[in-house]
């Protein structure tokens, strides 16, 4: 049976000196997904209101996401998991096509919910800390509980589509604006239109995501030496903008365009997609 190893120092041929223990996220689940988000209420500026009502059209642009609310709620009778409950927030921007020789650009605000479940193990330990921080409460007198930490990762989604609809057209009645956070909010320098009954536009998006469930976690893990910087810190004779200017390369790229362009590694491979992921 092999021996145990504990923190302090190890002879190894592979140049590992020792072993220490450090404190931590360890990632227990996690999932990525790649979302196909069809109809998505738009919310336009007030001022983009009477534009929206007398558009013959609107095509795609761009979207911004601004904000992601993440909750974490334990599954009951499944120990271990937990639900992750994500509410995305972005700023699309459209054309609006009128009788006009050009369109105009108008923004306002799509939702969307999604839903992941996670393992994320189990913990009833009541944390404490002695961290400080200045004008706020000492951390050491607070206590939090010993939840895993959600952690989602995901970039601007893809305008896929964008259509006007005359009031629910043959779809249901979707909800009014839910309640956007002030940090939303000031993203638009304006108020929205959350209510109106007339005229509706509807967008897709295309979003690609990662969710995991992290908790934190003591790990032993092999040290080869200290992490000593070889890079001196060298930043020049700054009040001298030539020489700044000779240090930068040339941008032989921005000249001579390449004659092919090699797709990534990960460009049209077939993907096994976590099946726990999905939208309410």
């Amino acid at each position: 049976m092999a021996e145990k190893i504990v923190a302090g120092p190890v002879e190894s041929s592979n140049g590992i000196r020792e072993a220490v223990c450090i404190h931590t996220r360890k990632i227990y689940d996690s999932c990525r997904d790649k979302d196909c988000i069809e109809d998505l209420r738009f919310y336009p500026k007030l001022e983009y209101v009477d534009v929206l009502n007398h558009a013959l059209s609107v095509k795609g642009g761009k979207a911004d996401l601004l904000y992601v609310y993440v909750d974490v709620e334990a599954v009951n009778f499944n120990r271990g998991f937990y639900t992750v409950d994500m509410r995305f927030f972005y700023k699309v921007t459209l054309q609006a096509y009128t009788s006009a020789p050009c369109p105009m650009t108008v923004e306002g605000l799509c939702v969307f919910d999604k839903r992941a479940l996670l393992f994320g193990s189990e913990g009833s330990a009541k944390i404490f800390s002695s961290e400080y921080r200045s004008e706020e409460p000492d951390i050491q007198q607070m206590r939090r509980s010993n939840l895993p930490i959600a952690v989602v990762e995901a970039v601007d989604p893809i305008v896929l589509d964008a259509r006007v609809v005359e009031g629910c057209g043959k779809r249901g009645c979707d909800c009014d604006l839910c309640e956007v956070p002030a940090c939303v909010s000031k993203c638009f320098g304006g108020d929205l239109c959350g209510g109106d009954d007339g005229r509706r536009i509807y967008v897709t998006l295309g979003q690609f995501s990662i969710v995991r469930l992290e908790r934190d976690s003591q790990l032993l893990i092999p040290v080869y030496d200290y992490c000593m910087p070889e890079k001196h810190c060298d930043c020049g004779n700054t009040d001298d903008p030539c020489c700044l200017f000779r240090n930068i390369s040339f941008p032989v790229g921005e000249f001579f365009p390449p004659n092919t362009v090699t797709a990534s590694d990960s460009y049209g491979e077939v993907k096994n997609y976590c099946s726990c992921c999905g939208e309410n």
